[in-house]
Parts: structure tokens; C-alpha cells; sequence
């Protein structure tokens, strides 16, 4: 007999930095959880989650993340008081934070979270190992960019005509 499905599960994405791949050439990508209160995930199963200003960054040997807001329910944290911007530990497997703290302190790479999204019940971030943009690398890109959708708009014109 097959599983019906939770009505009450949250799927899919929760907040996407859209601007990292605006700055960053990405490089890899890693799943690492995050630890979180209570009241953090009620806000976001509410849709209260940014992280376009966050960033993470490496202390003792561990991985935290930087600047993501999660802005309290007022109903769910009035026992607690709620830091929006608090800092929040990464988790990941030692030998994945042992690759990731040489490549950012040797190669000069920043850990930029590109996503946060549900995988089953829990949050998880997606952290990309990143390079920083050039000005001239991203006005090359967005030129691109523009050329793509500048050929789409023609290719669709010529079909529609023929």
C-alpha cells in the first residue's frame, strides 16, 4: 500500500541568492544542514527567510553562516528572545569542512550559500565554493545573457513567420 502524501511537509525552495550568482563565479556546491531553533523553523515553513546578504565563514575548525534573516513570528518566539540575523552553525561531515577550510584559506575561495531548501523534513543551505567577479566579468555576463535572449526573441519571430 503506497504512502499518501503529507499535506502538512513542506517541499521545495525556500529562499534563493540570486545575487551570488551575480558576483561569484561557482565553482562547487555542498549540502550542509543547519541548526536551527524552534521558532526559526516555524518562520520558515511562514516563508520568512532571506539569505541575499549571507555568507559563511569558518571558526575553530566549524562552519557557520552570516547575515541570513529569518524573521520571528511573533506568535511562535514570545518566549524567547529572537535574534533575526543571528549566527547559525552549518553542519556537514568533518572530512567536507577539512576540504572546505583549505580551499578557502590556500585558494583564496569564498563560501557563498546559494540556496536554502526542505529535503524531507529538514532545512537544508546549499553553499557554493566561490571566486569573486571581475566588473569586466560581469558586464561579459550579463552581454551573454542579453545575446541568449536577444537569439530567443528572433528564433521564436522566425518560426512563428515560417
Amino acid at each position: 500500500m503506497a504512502k499518501k502524501p503529507d499535506k502538512n511537509k513542506a517541499t521545495g525552495t525556500i529562499a534563493l541568492n540570486k545575487r551570488a550568482r551575480h558576483e561569484y563565479h561557482l565553482e562547487q556546491r555542498h549540502e550542509a544542514g543547519l541548526a536551527l531553533q524552534g521558532w526559526e523553523l516555524k518562520a520558515i515553513r511562514a516563508g520568512r527567510a532571506n539569505i541575499t546578504e549571507a555568507y559563511a565563514t569558518i571558526r575553530n575548525g566549524e562552519i557557520f553562516l552570516f547575515g541570513a534573516q529569518i524573521t520571528p513570528l511573533i506568535q511562535a518566539s514570545s518566549h524567547v528572545v529572537a535574534d533575526d540575523r543571528r549566527t547559525r552553525k552549518l553542519l556537514l561531515h568533518r572530512n567536507e569542512i577539512d576540504s572546505l577550510i583549505g580551499k578557502v584559506e590556500r585558494d583564496g575561495y569564498t563560501l557563498v550559500p546559494t540556496s536554502l531548501y526542505w529535503k524531507g523534513n529538514k532545512v537544508k543551505a546549499e553553499l557554493a565554493l566561490a571566486k569573486g567577479k571581475q566588473t569586466h566579468d560581469k558586464r561579459a555576463t550579463e552581454k551573454d545573457r542579453d545575446w541568449a535572449r536577444e537569439k530567443s526573441r528572433v528564433m521564436r519571430r522566425h518560426n512563428k513567420d515560417a
